[in-house]
């Protein structure tokens, strides 16, 4: 069904569209308003729409803010607005609102920790999640024109041993994409419900502060060291895990997490036509080697820094070209 039709069927044939800006994967948004009703039009052309819709509802069963769905057919979604207030970018213009933002959605994250995971999604072990990493051997190395693919194996045994070894033993629901860009701040909504949640189709079953990592690890903004800092500390008090537990083990995922990030921005660039992405690379190369400095990352470090080269702004102009 073209979604002129769909909007058709659902009574939106007449609205204005306004087109926003979309996210890694190829799904468009088009922000719609017909009168005093507002609403956003997602296309997804490989149709995850059944898996956002079993998302979604869970979200809202657990009393957070995921867009109600209004109508949905094969690739095609008519969801709830949750307006522009885009954490990154109220964070920028009210400098003062970053820590309050962040403690929000820790308290989000927090919750998670505390729910049941619905059926049917896709489970992260250890070895899944090292296994996850491979995107950075396939694609960043061959964009930086460098080898070196007999290393991998050991790199990500080591990898999976660490998790295994630093990783808290439960799972939780894992939003993956819990970054700034992907949350919009509705004050008017209570506690909780003040995060609007957007982009959780890749969602999965992993370790708790996996969502941590991405909040304050972000690939796309730089977070001050004062909300890192009192973030970290607002989640060690909300969760009750100690430091000494958190620490290494959002290392550890934030060492997964960014080398899985430098391989698919690299597809991203060489693949999809996107060279935006590669000036993401050094902020995330930059979380690697925060991570690499730490105690729990002492043996592995010399391997992945001896492998994968640093992003200077030669080598991806160079892998751009090519």
């Amino acid at each position: 069904m073209s979604y002129d039709v769909f909007l058709a069927a659902h009574g939106w044939a007449d609205a204005t569209h306004e087109p926003l800006a979309g996210d890694a994967s190829a799904r468009r948004y088009i922000r719609l308003y017909s009168g005093q009703k507002r609403a956003i039009l997602m296309i997804d052309p490989q149709d995850d729409t059944a898996r956002f819709t079993h998302i979604s509802n869970h979200l809202r069963g657990l009393g957070l803010s995921a867009p109600e769905i209004y109508a949905q057919d094969a690739g095609l979604m008519l969801l709830e607005d949750f307006g522009n207030a885009q954490f990154a970018q109220v964070a920028q213009s009210e400098p003062n609102m970053e820590i309050p933002l962040y403690q929000a959605a820790t308290d989000v994250v927090c919750h998670l920790e505390t729910c049941g995971v619905p059926a049917i999604l896709p489970r992260a072990a250890p070895d899944t999640l090292a296994q996850m990493v491979e995107p950075a051997f396939t694609h960043y190395l061959p964009l930086l024109q460098s080898t070196g693919m007999d290393a991998k194996n050991d790199i990500l045994a080591r990898l999976a041993d660490l998790l295994a070894a630093h990783i808290p033993n439960e799972t939780v629901l894992v939003l993956r994409d819990y970054h700034a860009e992907n949350m919009i701040w509705m004050p008017e909504r209570n506690h909780l419900q003040r995060v609007g949640l957007l982009d959780f189709q890749d969602a999965l079953v992993g370790p708790p502060i996996y969502d941590l990592v991405s909040l304050l690890q972000d690939a796309r903004r730089d977070v001050t060291s004062a909300c890192h800092k009192a973030t970290l500390r607002h989640y060690l008090d909300r969760s009750g895990r100690s430091e000494d537990a958190v620490i290494p083990a959002f290392h550890l995922l934030g060492l997964q997490r960014n080398l899985r990030i430098l391989g698919i921005f690299a597809r991203l660039a060489s693949e999809r036509g996107k060279p935006g992405y590669l000036g993401l690379i050094p902020r995330v190369w930059g979380h690697i080697q925060t991570s690499l400095a730490t105690p729990v990352a002492r043996d592995i470090a010399p391997l992945i820094n001896g492998l994968f080269p640093e992003p200077t702004p030669d080598r991806l102009g160079q892998g751009a070209l090519t």
